[in-house]
């Protein structure tokens, strides 16, 4: 593959920061969009470079996009506003435009109950209101194939595992690993039976590379590599801490601490999806370490022992 001039959004971020390092070492070119001089100082020292702007430069992102031989949004997978930017700065050329959504989008507002349903990417669903945006979001870039744009609709179950940007720390496992260490208790929401698919984040990086190759224009895909329920990951966490037992928390609780958005969509919910069309079509073949291995042995024992999720 030719090496191409990248354009990101999100890229001092976690996911943004392992693919924006997988494409420098590919010999490609990244640049960032940088909102301030501390987070263009972070795209230079990992090798990109930086554009200042935010999301909602509506001209110095569409002239990015524009001049860019490619584009990958790692960014807010709920803003309209950079994405239209993007989109605009794309229209008719045929480059290839990577967006990030989530698994989140088929989330269910259940407080730690098991839900049976899995999602394929032809699976018919229709978002709850907190979801809607998002999924409106990856629809009109979806949408733009018929627009002259390859773009694509990456979609990530549960990530874990140490990045290899600038933000190195995934969000739901540090969450449940700061609440245990600080409080001493381990705590689900509800009984926890509640299930995700789960992704590491290497394994991430490869689909997103794949399909920045070969993916076809319009294309949507889920990632995962199995599943566990919260219960079974909050034990593990129990096991990290030397053995404390694990515990449930009612709704009330749990929102009072980690507040109703993370507790219905991110922490107490189902988001079952399966990527077997991203395992077909890209030829993508996830072997990341588990998700127990990296709680109790690999990056977030690491974390721990170095003092990064000591109460605060």
């Amino acid at each position: 593959m030719r090496k191409m001039s990248v354009f990101m959004t999100g890229a001092s971020g976690y996911i943004g920061g392992t693919v924006a390092d997988s494409l420098l070492k590919a010999g490609h070119k990244v640049t960032g969009l940088a909102r301030n001089d501390a987070a263009a100082a972070k795209l230079r020292k990992h090798g990109m470079e930086a554009l200042r702007g935010d999301l909602g430069s509506h001209g110095i992102v569409r002239d990015a996009a524009r001049a860019a031989d490619a584009v990958i949004n790692c960014a807010n997978a709920d803003d309209p506003f950079v994405t239209a930017a993007i989109l605009e700065g794309l229209a008719g050329s045929g480059k290839t435009f990577l967006h990030t959504s989530g698994s989140s989008i088929v989330g269910d507002k259940v407080a730690g109950k098991l839900s049976p349903r899995v999602y394929h990417e032809d699976t018919p669903y229709e978002p709850l209101p907190e979801k809607i945006q998002r999924v409106a979001v990856q629809r009109t870039v979806l949408a733009a194939a018929a627009q002259g744009v390859r773009s694509v609709v990456l979609c990530p179950a549960l990530i874990y595992g140490e990045g290899r940007g600038a933000n190195r720390d995934s969000i739901q496992v540090p969450t449940l690993i700061r609440q245990a260490v600080k409080s001493g208790v381990p705590r689900y929401v509800g009984t926890g039976e509640n299930v995700w698919s789960t992704v590491h984040i290497e394994d991430v990086c490869d689909a997103y590379l794949l399909a920045f190759e070969a993916a076809p224009a319009g294309s949507f895909f889920y990632l995962e590599n199995g599943e566990t329920s919260f219960k079974s990951i909050v034990e593990s966490i129990g096991r990290l801490l030397g053995g404390k037992p694990a515990q449930g928390w009612s709704v009330d609780e749990a929102i009072a601490h980690w507040g109703p958005m993370a507790v219905w969509f991110s922490l107490g919910g189902n988001s079952r999806v399966n990527a077997d069309k991203a395992r077909k079509v890209l030829g993508w073949k996830p072997a990341g370490a588990s998700l127990v291995h990296e709680i109790e042995k690999g990056w977030y024992r690491r974390q721990l022992d170095a003092g990064a999720y000591a109460a605060r």
